[in-house]
C-alpha cells in the first residue's frame, strides 16, 4: 500500500471480526512502528500485546468495576474536559458515530452499551497496551514519543489490512490491566490500542472523521519574500 493511501485511508475501527491475528504479523507491525522518532533515541515505550483469556479477564474486570461505579484509575494524566472548538470536534465525531449506528439521542441504553464497548476494547481479538518507563515520567518528551510510536503502529497495521482504534477506556481500571497483563510497577500505563481484522458489516467502521484544513491549522512565515 502506498504511503498516501495508508494516511488518507486509515480510520478508527470499532468493530472487529473474531479471526486471530498471527503473532509474526504483530511483530512485523511493531518493528515498523519502532522506527518512529523519539527524543534523543530514548525509545521510552514498551508494548504489552494481550489476547485470549488474559484479554477476556481485562474486559470482564473493566466492565464489572465501571458498572459498580468504581472511580477510574487512569495512570497517565487526564487533564481537564475539552472546551471550545476541541469540544465541538469531540461532539461532531460522536454524532457521526451515533448516526452510523442508528443510536437516537434519547436512547440511553444504546448509548451506554456503546460506551461499554470501549471498556471491552471494542471486542477486538488483540489489545496493545503502551507503557513507558516510570523514571521518565516527568519528561514531556516521553508522552510525545509514545504518541509518535502509537501513530506509527496504527498506520503500519492499516498497511497490512488490520484495523485499530487508540483509546483510554481500556486502561482506565489500571489495577485490572496490571494484574492480567503482568505489567510491573516500574512502568506507567499510558494508552491502549484495539487491533484486529475490521468487520466490514459494522456501520461505525465506515465513519471518516473530519479534518481541519491546512489553511486553518498552519501559519506560514517567511514565504513569498
Amino acid at each position: 500500500m502506498d504511503f498516501d493511501d495508508v494516511i488518507l485511508g486509515r480510520r478508527s475501527i470499532r468493530g472487529y471480526r473474531p479471526d486471530p491475528v498471527p503473532r509474526p504479523l504483530i511483530e512485523e507491525i511493531l518493528t515498523l512502528a519502532m522506527r518512529a522518532p523519539s527524543s534523543m533515541n530514548t525509545q521510552p515505550y514498551h508494548f504489552y500485546v494481550i489476547g485470549g483469556s488474559a484479554l477476556d479477564a481485562i474486559r470482564a474486570g473493566n466492565t464489572e468495576r465501571m458498572v459498580a461505579g468504581i472511580p477510574q484509575s487512569r495512570e497517565f494524566r487526564t487533564g481537564t474536559a475539552f472546551a471550545g472548538p476541541h469540544r465541538d470536534r469531540q461532539i461532531g465525531v460522536a454524532k457521526q458515530l451515533f448516526a452510523a449506528m442508528g443510536i437516537a439521542r434519547d436512547d440511553k441504553d444504546a448509548r451506554q452499551d456503546w460506551v461499554m464497548r470501549g471498556f471491552r476494547q471494542f471486542d477486538a481479538p488483540i489489545c496493545v497496551i503502551i507503557t513507558y518507563d516510570r523514571d521518565l515520567a516527568e519528561s514531556d518528551d516521553t508522552a510525545f514519543d509514545c504518541g509518535a510510536v502509537a501513530t506509527a503502529l496504527v498506520n503500519a497495521a492499516w498497511s497490512r489490512g488490520l484495523g485499530t482504534v487508540i483509546n483510554s477506556q481500556g486502561i482506565m481500571q489500571s489495577p485490572v490491566v496490571r494484574e492480567h497483563a503482568g505489567i510491573p510497577d516500574d512502568q506507567v500505563i499510558m494508552k491502549s490500542i484495539a487491533l484486529g481484522w475490521p468487520d466490514a458489516e459494522f456501520p461505525a467502521n465506515a465513519v471518516v472523521s473530519e479534518r481541519r484544513s491546512v489553511a486553518d491549522a498552519a501559519v506560514f512565515v517567511g514565504f513569498g519574500e
